[in-house]
């Protein structure tokens, strides 16, 4: 029983490189030479291709110096930026409650003059208005912060690394 187990070890062993998959491609975006984010196949990406459109969804494959997203290829120098999200307590809930709050402010400010019976220009004091716009304008601002866009060009570069071995491609002398 022992002996058996032994070969099946070493027949798993003998046999595993060629049924495994090697290492996928990486697809590197760099800012000024600084590596920003990595992506490889399986991750989401939110890319703009050269022809001005966006694509998002999922790497499916990486080959050739292809990208595959959700199964359209893309050479990696079509791709002229990547938008990465950064969904945050700050600029999702906090935002958006910000916003709410200025223009509650507003909202409340007229329905009390209206009910108290005063003229429109008593309705808001000073503090009311400086308070009730800053939380609208600093809500507003919060909420472009949650996503970057990197533009492929000077500042920013994608690099292709090829990791895999190239099994479909001709041998190079």
């Amino acid at each position: 029983m022992h002996r058996a187990i032994s070969y099946l070890v070493i027949l798993w062993a003998g046999l595993w490189p060629a049924v495994s998959n090697a290492q996928s491609d990486l697809l590197i975006l760099q800012k000024k030479g600084k590596e920003i984010r990595t992506y490889t196949i399986g991750m989401p990406i939110n890319m703009r291709s050269v022809y001005d459109q966006w694509f998002e969804g999922q790497i499916t494959d990486m080959r050739h110096d292809s990208v595959f997203v959700n199964g359209i290829g893309f050479h990696y120098k079509e791709i002229a930026a990547i938008r990465i999200g950064h969904g945050n307590f700050s600029n999702s809930v906090l935002s958006a409650g910000m916003m709410v709050s200025g223009a509650g402010i507003f909202i409340l400010g007229a329905v009390n003059g209206l009910y108290r019976g005063d003229k429109s220009k008593d309705w808001y004091t000073t503090s009311g208005l400086i308070t009730g716009a800053a939380l609208l304008v600093v809500g507003y601002l919060l909420t472009r912060t949650r996503a970057s866009v990197y533009t492929i060009g000077s500042r920013n570069a994608l690099n292709y690394l090829v990791l895999g071995a190239d099994k479909k491609a001709p041998a190079r002398n």
